[in-house]
């Protein structure tokens, strides 16, 4: 590239130019550098999050194979063994549930039973061609009930050595199986047991109450009279986790599980579950440089709590593009500094004057700018204080009507009912017309009713959530779409001018529903959370066709933003010839201390909803 003659000149320009652009190219390169670290940093924590949920959804369905195991000794509680080993097997754990390693049933019995069950396992235990126990079952001072596992699959002698095992031997264990069974709940005692060979093959159990069908366990007290023992399963770590690490995007991640809480008679507190980089005879060091990527995340393991710790190489997620983008951003930023700031030397006096040019231009589009937004600030303001005249006419007429019509037909209607009552026996065509004119009465009181609630709904006093109960009902009766309402179970007190603009939206948006959705169901979400108010009305509906918004004519949902707009919120719409129409509108709300306005209103008119509802 020629150096132009006028950096040749001045040799301090040429070295301050060649500075630049180095230092120009060497900010390119870190900052892009940074942006690719960053996204892989996003992508593998995303990668994360999904093992993460896939681990917790393969606990969830080992809790739902420990509950339908106590679901079949619930509704059988003299199930044997044969019941037992049948529905196992009906289960085909190792297709549908690989990472189970066992499970059994274990009976509660008093010192008295424990003879019985003592024979009934060294009899299956010989029938298997084990060995029997060399300890046979005995009543324990100071303790009145034992837990004795009885039934166990499948029957492998790793697992049938188990059979005849006290689970309330040990104090920590009859605590969870007690708390366990008080509270009908699963336990989880966080023993681990040694399966295989390695720094890191542990087995986890968990246990589920039984009761017998027939009786109460409402109270503490019922359950531990219906108590007759609990089922259990022990599943894998290593192969639970190891399925979960087969479907992970990207090679070579390292997933450390470690236990947070503690176990008593365990050395340490908590402890490490699973390391996805142990070998059978060592498990390698954490290490913490820079060239790898971290992520760690919580796993909740029935009341117990777990670390997830997700590691891998930067370069795992790297292509041969992001290698090479720093670089290629460098050389463009110093290619690309050279020419700007040889043009600028060049240039100089010519872009001088296109500055001030500029400076000029962009001081008109400015206050060109300013006036606009000025203009709009001043529409905005105009529209919602004439918003607020409507909604204040609107309330005043049907305060009057209210007030002077209503109860006039109010009292019409008590003179011609007297009529009617002292006409009943002595003149008949007499009592009739004043039974009709009753009548009449009651259909002008009824339309005088729809009149006001059309103008301004004598609900909206009662607070937003009331209002939105009765729009949703009155919507559903007059249309006869289903409609579903969500929300929140405390009243939302809201301003009287945030709850009518809400309310309208509402209405709005119901009325184009019904227009021209041609939905069958309708779903209202109204929720607050952190002084945000969010409201959803999602439909089943055909959608909105291409511009609806921008037709000619068209100004529903234009007056829904603008309202939302008004109330410093936010407006979106999404729609599909397949999903509907959902409509999401989020407001900044303050809480209301009892005495506001929507109130006091109400309170200065206490006769109002009386006579609207007679």
């Amino acid at each position: 590239m020629a150096v132009p003659a006028q950096l040749v000149k001045y040799p301090f320009t040429l070295l301050l130019g060649s500075a630049l652009s180095v230092a120009v190219g060497a900010a390119m390169y870190v900052a892009t550098a940074r942006a690719i670290d960053t996204d892989a940093q996003s992508r593998f924590r995303g990668m994360a999050r999904a093992a993460q949920y896939a681990i917790e959804a393969r606990i969830k369905s080992y809790t739902d194979v420990l509950r339908g195991m106590a679901g079949l000794l619930h509704a059988n509680p003299e199930a044997g063994a044969d019941d037992f080993r049948h529905y196992v097997e009906q289960l085909d754990t190792p297709r549908n549930f690989p990472g189970i390693e066992a499970m059994n049933y274990a009976r509660s019995v008093g010192p008295q039973g424990l003879a019985a069950i003592d024979a009934d396992v060294r009899r299956r235990l010989r029938a298997y061609g084990m060995p029997e126990p060399a300890k046979r079952l005995r009543p324990v001072p100071e303790r009145d009930s034992y837990t004795i596992i009885v039934y166990m699959e499948p029957a492998i002698p790793q697992t049938l050595d188990k059979l005849g095992l006290d689970l309330e031997e040990r104090d920590y264990i009859r605590g969870i199986a007690a708390d366990s069974r008080d509270n009908n709940t699963i336990a989880a005692s966080g023993f681990r047991v040694r399966i295989q060979p390695g720094p890191i093959q542990n087995v986890l159990a968990m246990r589920l109450p039984v009761y017998r069908s027939a009786m109460p366990i409402d109270t503490v007290a019922q359950r531990r009279a219906a108590y007759i023992g609990s089922v259990g399963i022990g599943f894998g770590v290593n192969r639970m986790v190891n399925g979960v690490l087969e479907q992970f995007p990207a090679e070579g991640v390292r997933l450390i599980l470690t236990d947070l809480d503690g176990v008593p008679g365990e050395r340490q507190r908590g402890g490490i579950l699973y390391d996805s980089h142990a070998t059978t005879r060592a498990r390698p060091p954490v290490s913490h440089d820079d060239s790898l990527l971290h992520a760690s995340l919580p796993i909740e393991y029935n009341r117990r709590h777990w670390r997830a710790d997700f590691s891998i190489d930067r370069s795992a997620l790297y292509s041969r593009y992001d290698f090479a983008s720093p670089w290629l951003a460098a050389l463009a930023g110093i290619i690309v500094t050279a020419l700007l700031y040889a043009l600028y030397q060049i240039l100089a006096s010519s872009r001088r004057s296109a500055l001030r040019m500029a400076e000029d231009m962009t001081t008109e589009v400015r206050a060109g700018q300013a006036k606009l937004q000025a203009t709009n600030e001043k529409l905005r303001q105009l529209a919602a204080h004439a918003e607020q005249i409507k909604e204040g006419e609107r309330k005043r007429i049907a305060r009057e009507i209210h007030d002077e019509l209503a109860q006039n037909l109010l009292a019409l209607k008590i003179e011609a009912e007297i009529l009617a009552n002292r006409t009943r026996d002595r003149h008949g065509r007499l009592h009739e017309r004043a039974r009709e004119t009753v009548r009449q009465i009651d259909l002008t009181i009824r339309s005088v009713r729809q009149i006001i609630n059309d103008l301004r709904p004598n609900v909206l006093d009662l607070g937003l959530n009331a209002a939105v109960d009765w729009q949703v009902a009155d919507f559903a009766r007059r249309t006869g779409i289903d409609c579903e309402l969500v929300e929140d179970e405390t009243e939302h007190q809201l301003d009287d001018h945030c709850a009518t603009a809400l309310f309208r939206i509402l209405q709005e948006s119901l009325n184009n529903v019904a227009r021209h959705a041609r939905a069958s169901r309708v779903r209202i979400d109204l929720h607050i959370h952190a002084d945000v108010l969010t409201m959803t009305i999602r439909d089943n509906g055909v959608g909105l066709p291409p511009d609806s918004r921008n037709r000619n004519g068209s100004f529903g949902l234009v007056g829904i933003e603008e309202r939302v707009t008004i109330l410093g919120g936010t407006f979106s719409i999404s729609s599909g010839p397949e999903t509907g129409t959902t409509i999401v509108v989020t407001v900044p709300v303050s809480p209301e201390l009892p005495g506001a306005p929507a109130f006091r209103e109400r309170d200065e008119n206490p006769a109002m909803p009386a006579i609207a509802h007679s």
